[in-house]
């Protein structure tokens, strides 16, 4: 008996249940069928602490890419080295704008009902990444920044700061395996805004030591090309945005730009969002809008949850992970 897997696949049966599970079956049939799934990450999913069951997910090999915000990217550090020092606010939608203020008076950021602290979490780990840039800076190196993001995990100068297991970090898990990451826009984001500073200041001479995204592109163009020269790759999306609205283009880029005419679609499609479907909204978009963009096709087996990714997408790993 699998306890999760059984109880959602007897209880969840119709309207977004009935989806989750049918997005669930087909995670693992395409799995099964020898493809390999890329995930994107928008949202505050790290500071929700999808690493519980997103970190087992990469370590079992059924993640084999990920596209993140830069939020996602650094907050699952924060949270590796500031897990005792943040703050739960349960009775958010009651905050007045006073209530605001003592917040930040306090050094605590607010995602919902939960607080980034400021000088445990951002400040701890920008004193041990800015050395990283400073050193590639002198050196006239340049770095994606979740090779930077690796490097300090590798490091080892964060280890006396854990304060949740490792095994819980998707980040610690990725940089395990050196998982591809593709970081669009990781200028907007706090360590984004802290390398701009210190560029503004002149510390950092060179803008183009963090490499950015047209070079993210680039990559993610030459990884999809040489792993679907033996796989179909599935593209799995949480949230919208940047995250999933960058990557899932390099198909049409490849086929119509690039004028590649061997380039297979996305294999499979999964999007778990809370936007209802409206009027020109990319989150709120139907798969089939897709098709005609030419990044799926009529055959691709297409999902789309209109649910709380916090509460979809856990379930839908231990599905994967026949828990």
């Amino acid at each position: 008996m699998t306890a999760i897997r059984d109880f959602v696949h007897h209880h969840y049966r119709h309207f977004n249940a009935a989806a989750m599970i049918d997005a669930a079956d087909g995670y693992v049939r395409h799995l099964d069928e020898g493809g390999v799934m890329f995930m994107t990450l928008a949202g505050a999913m790290s500071t929700a602490e999808l690493g519980l069951s997103l970190a087992e997910m990469i370590r079992r090999d059924k993640v084999h890419a990920i596209c993140c915000t830069g939020a996602n990217l650094e907050e699952d550090i924060f949270n590796l080295v500031a897990h005792d020092h943040y703050v739960r606010v349960p009775h958010y939608r009651q905050l007045t704008a006073d209530d605001e203020e003592a917040l930040l008076a306090r050094h605590l950021n607010r995602v919902t009902d939960t607080c980034i602290p400021e000088e445990e979490a951002i400040r701890r780990i920008e004193h041990v990444i800015l050395d990283l840039w400073l050193d590639a800076d002198r050196k006239k190196k340049a770095y994606f920044p979740h090779e930077f993001m690796y490097q300090m995990l590798r490091s080892g100068k964060l280890i006396k700061h854990y304060q949740i297991d490792p095994k819980d970090s998707w980040l610690a898990a990725a940089c395990e395996r050196d998982l591809p990451i593709i970081v669009p826009g990781w200028e907007d984001s706090t360590l984004g805004n802290i390398y701009a500073s210190h560029c503004i200041t002149g510390e950092i001479k060179n803008v183009h030591t963090v490499r950015g995204g047209i070079e993210y592109m680039m990559m993610l163009a030459d990884w999809y090309e040489k792993t679907t020269s033996r796989a179909s790759i599935g593209f799995f999306q949480i949230g919208g945005g940047i995250a999933g609205d960058f990557p899932i283009c390099v198909v049409p880029m490849l086929q119509q730009d690039l004028r590649k005419t061997d380039i297979p679609r996305w294999g499979y499609f999964c999007q778990i969002s809370d936007s209802t479907t409206s009027y020109g909204s990319y989150s709120g978009a139907v798969p089939n809008e897709k098709i005609t963009w030419g990044k799926l096709s009529a055959s691709t087996p297409k999902y789309i949850i209109e649910s709380d990714a916090t509460i979809v997408a856990p379930l839908i790993f231990a599905c994967v992970l026949e828990q």
